[in-house]
């Protein structure tokens, strides 16, 4: 027991209320502690009733250092009290330089607060289900217990998703020391930020099949109710600092509806409603009695969900004593940036020159955005962009210098039907890598439906001038190309609209028409030319040709209902290349399958005009050659095509 002297010298150091100056507020990432604060650092037994915030401005401003020294009385006078885990963290809070906190070290004699001792080390822990868990409960602010399931997950991590967790354990160095002041802040535990990890592995980039996004899982709805924007140029969900703010907000939410910190990760993951009618059903707050096998209510993963963070946070700090050796992890470093004002949609390209930095950088510190640009702001109203630590006045001196032709600016375009990316690149003077390269895709045949798409178009530009030298545009193709990024030929696109699959399955008559087939075919609903083309291995221009069909008239014959003549039977097309465009021509029926049954693929060239060419479909060759993918064949690719 510490000696009375001591106690009474640092209880005397504290100045009177008579002589006490007034106290500042508590600095950034520290909290007034309040009356369910005080009893719980007391050492209360009875768990605290959920109450209403109090108003900041009702309560005093007190010393900081004073509250601190308040939360440590109720363990220097019980000799019999062990410093329970928000002791614990208020004393670490004073910093290792704060001379009252060595003055409380003193008094206290308690070895287990000298962080700036080496503590002894946890051994490898062989029997996990049998491990008495209060040995280093006092290092964690949320309630750890030692169930079956959490043994169980503690094996899991150890065995099947070790290499998971390890990238786990990598990736939580980056975003500890910025959440973890988060949810202190908003009144959460510090151990809460493990939830984070179980939801997506502290990974911003994680989508689920439910559709929850970023390090914290939101669902859409969720997230705008928790202030997340989510739009066509960002998803807020996405970002780190953002995202643990409102996961924050809403987990306080919970634990005020719910009253225990196990039901409120529960209803985390399947709403409180359901955690909430089980409590009331059995009548207990107790999880374990409520996740039971035989109480029917909660899902399989529900049940699993607090035994599993419960064991990645046992896990993530005492990796060795559970079997995991440091040398194994490559922490990543603490995440750090510098911000910057943004007053108008900028390629990140050149965001990154300006920084001088990988453009990589870039997107990895501001994961929210949606496109390979800023949104459109302005200078009343600028969009805050990160950049890597102690680049920012860099960027401002070099950014002011960039020429206009040196930057591009942006339209957003909606998907309609017919539309190819081709096409959308010619009206706006654009290209099409560029497009692709802006909407983060690597490739695309057939573009979505009433998507939108950002344009990158030459600065001063509106569209439909052609692409020009424009030496922007040229850098952005460039880049495009450079990390993968490929375009199909325009005739190998298929307009946006088109339906999948056998699509031209309209009632079909056959006959003989002047020593000639001729098909009519009856026209339903999601045809076009093209697939009806396609189905018969004609050009869509003769089928307009057959039916005497301008441009205009095409939209009208394509109704449900109405009929087209086919002629399929027509001799095949000799192909030859112009200019790197692949031209089909008729050629007498008795040239089919010459020169030779395996043809070498040149450059240009595509399954269906070599089909075309040697009198096959596109079908017999992709099984003939066992094809199954026809977007990525490489040059001189020795293809049959004769029946073997």
């Amino acid at each position: 027991m510490p000696h009375f002297s001591l106690l009474l010298l640092v209880l005397t150091s504290v100045p009177t209320p008579q002589d006490a100056l007034t106290m500042p507020p508590p600095p950034p990432g520290m909290r007034v502690l309040g009356t369910e604060d005080k009893q719980l650092l007391l050492g209360s037994a009875e768990e605290p009733e959920a109450t209403p915030e109090e108003d900041p401005e009702e309560v005093e401003p007190e010393s900081t250092e004073l509250e601190e020294m308040r939360a440590l009385e109720g363990a220097t006078l019980d000799p019999g009290a062990r410093p329970n885990a928000e002791v614990l963290q208020s004393l670490r809070r004073l910093g290792l330089a704060n001379p009252l906190r060595q003055r409380m070290l003193d008094a206290l004699e308690e070895p287990t607060f000298r962080e700036d001792e080496a503590e002894a080390e946890l051994s490898l822990i062989t029997d996990v289900a049998s491990f008495d868990v209060s040995r280093i409960q006092g290092k964690y602010d949320i309630p750890v217990e030692m169930q079956p399931l959490v043994a169980q997950y503690i094996q899991f991590f150890q065995g099947p998703g070790r290499k998971w967790f390890r990238k786990w354990m990598e990736r939580s160095t980056r975003y500890l020391p910025v959440m973890q002041p988060i949810l202190e802040a908003n009144g959460l535990p510090r151990d809460t930020v493990y939830l984070a990890m179980i939801e997506s592995g502290f990974s911003t980039n994680a989508y689920s099949w439910a559709h929850a996004s970023g390090p914290w899982q939101f669902i859409s709805s969720t997230g705008r109710q928790y202030g997340l924007h989510q739009d066509f140029w960002v998803d807020e969900r996405r970002d780190p600092i953002k995202a643990t703010t409102a996961a924050a907000r809403y987990l306080k939410d919970l634990y005020n509806e719910l009253g225990h910190w196990y039901l409120a990760w529960a209803g985390y993951n399947t709403g409180s409603g359901r955690v909430r009618r089980m409590v009331e059903r059995l009548g207990t707050k107790d999880f374990w009695v409520i996740s039971a096998p035989e109480e029917k209510g909660l899902a399989l993963e529900t049940r699993h969900y607090v035994p599993k963070l419960i064991a990645a946070a046992l896990i993530s700090k005492h990796p060795t004593a559970f079997g995991f050796d440091e040398k194994d992890f490559a922490y990543e470093p603490a995440l750090s940036f510098d911000e910057v004002k943004i007053n108008d949609a900028t390629d990140l390209d050149v965001i990154a020159r300006a920084a001088g930095v990988d453009v990589k950088e870039v997107q990895e510190l501001n994961p929210e955005l949606r496109r390979w640009c800023t949104p459109p702001a302005s200078a009343k109203n600028p969009y805050t962009l990160r950049l890597p630590k102690g680049s920012a006045e860099r960027f401002a001196e070099n950014f002011a210098r960039i020429a206009p032709k040196e930057r591009l600016t942006f339209r957003v375009h909606k998907v309609r039907k017919g539309d190819t990316l081709s096409q959308i690149a010619l009206k706006y003077g654009s290209a099409a890598e560029a497009i692709l390269q802006m909407n983060r895709l690597k490739s695309v045949k057939t573009l979505r439906l009433n998507a939108e798409l950002v344009i990158p178009v030459p600065n001063g530009r509106g569209g439909g001038e052609g692409t020009g030298q424009n030496s922007a545009l040229a850098r952005k193709v460039a880049q495009a190309r450079s990390s993968g990024v490929t375009v199909l030929r325009p005739e190998d696109e298929v307009p946006a609209g088109t339906p999948r699959g056998p699509v031209a399955t309209g009632p079909i008559k056959t006959e003989v028409i002047n020593g000639r087939k001729r098909v009519t075919y009856g026209v339903q609903s999601g045809d076009s030319l093209w697939a009806i083309a396609q189905r018969f291995q004609v050009n869509a221009e003769d089928i307009r040709k057959w039916n005497n069909l301008s441009a205009r008239t095409s939209k009208r014959a394509l109704k449900v209902g109405s009929v087209l003549y086919v002629y399929p039977d027509n001799a095949p097309k000799q192909v030859e290349e112009r200019a790197g465009t692949v031209i089909a021509q008729r050629a007498p029926a008795g040239n089919a399958g010459r020169p030779g049954t395996v043809h070498e693929l040149a450059a240009g060239e595509s399954i269906w005009s070599v089909a075309q060419r040697y009198g096959v479909t596109v079908e017999d060759i992709k099984r003939w050659n066992n094809i199954k993918d026809t977007t990525r064949l490489p040059t001189g690719l020795r293809l049959v095509v004769k029946a073997p």
